[in-house]
């Protein structure tokens, strides 16, 4: 399925653990890729291939049909966006701003307000999948928007994930992410504490693995992350400090619309933990330290 008419130069921004494969699936795909990241060395090996490296979101704005952002906080997020130099006041008119970081949905909505009045095009387009989604284009993409304004970019989603479905309007996109994140966060207290106890018992991990991860157990953390944790690996697919910025976004946005999450509560009390012995650059998985006999 090819872009809409016009849509050619795509900017990508933020070139981190997920960001930078899921640039490189829209450079191989043969668009022209514009990229921005705060640590050029980051994005040093897509220039190689010939990405387009720019000095400022405002420069990289001004050059592109549409402009991608995976960046790390809400924060970060309404520094790109806002602002004289940011994506709003300078981009081409009628270009689509998609953010696929995971942020607040208050947040995508102001966007999208601000998107209307300068004649853009707004998409919050959050991702689950971790590093292995994004290095194979199997991302799971829930996105905030327009529904003309999704077909419109739907080519570009489709580079990046196998599971694309539109939420809603602006916001949904991160609200759905929420509900990925609150059920991440007990599943993996439910992961790491199995592995423990199975060490506690005199068990051996991977066998146990084999039974129980087919069964009703299932999921894609014991899955993926199980084995991880099994081979002493904590390398990040996704970072401990992220989760428990997503896992912050969740519960605001829960108590304002009167929610209470138990669950949620505590498994952010405890990756906080986590991040305090000094593992908050490490993958969700290295819950396992906390628990581990």
């Amino acid at each position: 399925m090819a872009l809409k008419p016009g849509v050619s130069e795509i900017g990508f921004i933020g070139i981190g653990v997920m960001g930078k494969s899921m640039a490189k699936h829209i450079l191989d795909a043969g668009y022209k890729l514009h990229i921005y990241t705060r640590t050029q060395g980051k994005a040093a090996e897509l220039i190689s291939q010939g990405a387009v490296w720019h000095e400022t979101p405002a420069q990289l704005a001004a050059s592109c049909d549409a402009v991608i952002t995976m960046v790390g906080y809400p924060k970060d997020v309404e520094e790109i966006y806002f602002g004289e130099q940011g994506l709003l006041a300078n981009a081409k008119e009628g270009a689509y701003l998609i953010d696929m970081t995971t942020s607040s949905p208050l947040l995508a909505k102001r966007i999208d307000e601000a998107a209307i009045q300068q004649g853009l095009h707004s998409l919050d387009a959050p991702v689950s999948g971790g590093d292995v989604g994004a290095r194979e284009g199997r991302l799971s993409i829930m996105v905030g928007g327009s529904v003309e304004d999704f077909e419109a970019v739907r080519p570009i989603f489709e580079l990046l994930g196998t599971n694309i479905v539109r939420q809603g309007q602006a916001g949904a996109g991160q609200h759905t992410k929420m509900c990925n994140q609150i059920a991440i966060a007990s599943n993996m207290m439910g992961v790491c504490e199995a592995l423990a106890y199975a060490k506690a018992s005199g068990l051996d991990p991977e066998t146990v693995l084999t039974s129980i991860g087919t069964g009703a157990a299932g999921s894609w953390s014991l899955s993926n992350l199980a084995p991880r944790i099994i081979a002493g690996n904590f390398e990040p697919g996704f970072y401990v400090k992220h989760f428990i910025k997503d896992m912050g976004i969740a519960l605001d946005a829960a108590q304002e619309m009167g929610q209470d999450l138990p669950g949620l509560k505590l498994a952010e009390s405890l990756y906080r933990r986590l991040a305090d012995l000094g593992y908050a650059e490490k993958g969700t998985q290295a819950l396992y330290k906390l628990l581990q006999p």
